[in-house]
């Protein structure tokens, strides 16, 4: 909770990413972390944008093309990727790192997985099971937000 407390504290921007299961969650979370966090949220879910990125550039590059333009030094990267080995999470956290952004990774399936170590703070859940992984990321996202509202309310 305390490094999402200080991106708060600084007014950070906070990019959450993740394929699949796993966007629902970071879409959910871009939510979230906004509204009941009173944090600085940005989507990098909209329609025209992701289509525009994966035409252009190639699906491995529809979060860090973005982050290129939009990531900040000091800002925060989450990467939630069940396998950690998505390319397009990859690219993110490498954008992210030359940036000297701030990123969080929460992966699951192997111990070897790529995202694992590449973050500032890497959450690795040992399972080879797509919904528990994604229960998990969701339930330790949803708790640190929930903790952040009951200790300073929703402060826009």
């Amino acid at each position: 909770m305390d490094a999402f407390s200080g991106h708060k504290e600084k007014k950070s921007q906070l990019f959450f990413i993740g394929n699949g299961g796993s966007s629902a969650i970071a879409s959910h979370m871009t939510a979230d972390f906004m509204k009941n966090g009173g944090m600085n949220t940005y989507s990098l879910y909209d329609n025209a944008v992701t289509t525009c990125m994966g035409n252009d550039y190639g699906y491995e590059h529809i979060f860090s093309r973005p982050l290129e333009f939009l990531a900040r030094e000091g800002d925060l990267l989450i990467a939630i990727s069940s396998s950690g080995n998505s390319k397009n999470i990859i690219n993110a956290i490498e954008v992210a790192a030359g940036k000297k952004a701030f990123t969080i990774t929460l992966t699951g399936f192997g111990a070897d997985n790529r995202a694992k170590g590449m973050g500032d703070i890497n959450v690795y859940v040992p399972c080879h099971k797509y919904g528990i992984v994604e229960s998990i990321h969701n339930l330790i996202l949803q708790q640190v937000v929930d903790l952040i509202m009951d200790r300073d309310g929703v402060k826009l």
